[in-house]
């Protein structure tokens, strides 16, 4: 059943809220991520292969850590977005919106008439039709987050129309995409894309529209806290993890080398 979305009511009060991408296919994953004390996981489906039943699982375990589940789907077909939403999904977060038909595109296929078209279904998000549907209805589309991510050129020199649209709840950015788009591939910390994600953040902030920020080192959070930004994804579980794996293991090796250095003085003193 589709519970509150407190990543949206957090975001209407001014909280501030951290988010993280989830790329291993498992619910457990997810799992942790809300152990430890994050507000929103993102479910990638776009850059890996998730199968339906796993993403359902994934997001059912979403719902037990009380963290909301967003899913970033592959494109904005309608297909698309109504098997996320279908499987519990509380947003979509759509890759590559270059322009205001996009966006319309996006909203229309998420939410329920007179807001949209998405196809009408009495599946787990509506409690199995247990409730009144048409009410359901009403629900989800005050709860369904809509999110298009910024992610090259085309689409910040379009943000205005894009933002214009009604119904987007956050802009999420796409900095290494962008950095590729800009000719400065794997660049995102460089001053175009600085400069070009600014402007987004800029026309967001002046049309009350939430801006989402992917924070690359700590001394990030400094220029986006600043602007007002309030909302940040951490990266994805998957670096997070890689680089704590070789932390711990560079220290056993560190203190290896340090035992090595401690014996080989013995030994030449006796």
């Amino acid at each position: 059943m589709l519970k509150e979305n407190t990543l949206k009511r957090k975001l209407r009060e001014g909280q501030t809220v951290y988010g993280l991408f989830c790329s291993i296919p498992a619910p457990v994953v997810v799992e942790m991520i809300g152990c430890a004390e994050y507000d929103f996981v993102i479910i990638d489906t776009e850059h890996v292969l998730v199968n339906p039943e796993t993403l359902e699982n994934m997001i059912r375990a979403a719902e037990a850590a009380e963290i909301t589940p967003l899913v970033r789907v592959a494109d904005a077909e309608p297909g698309t977005i109504l098997r996320a939403l279908d499987s519990g999904a509380q947003g979509v977060v759509v890759p590559h919106v270059e322009s205001r038909e996009q966006a319309e595109q996006i909203v229309r296929n998420s939410r329920y008439y007179p807001l949209g078209t998405r196809s009408l279904n009495s599946g787990r998000p509506g409690a199995f039709g247990k409730n009144d549907l048409v009410a359901y209805m009403e629900r989800a589309n005050e709860q369904i987050m809509v999110v298009p991510m910024i992610e090259s050129k085309a689409g910040v020199e379009r943000i205005a129309d894009i933002l214009e649209v009604p119904g987007i709840d956050m802009v999420l950015e796409g900095a290494a995409d962008l950095s590729q788009s800009l000719g400065r591939p794997w660049d995102t910390r460089g001053e175009l894309v600085k400069t070009a994600l600014a402007s987004v953040q800029a026309a967001a902030h002046s049309r009350g529209v939430p801006y989402c920020a992917i924070p690359r080192v700590a001394e990030d959070m400094d220029g986006w806290y600043e602007k007002g930004v309030r909302a940040f994804v951490l990266g994805d579980e998957r670096g997070i993890a890689f680089r704590a794996l070789r932390q711990q293991l560079g220290k056993l090796r560190d203190k290896e080398q340090e035992l090595r250095k401690r014996e080989r003085g013995y030994e030449s003193s006796h």
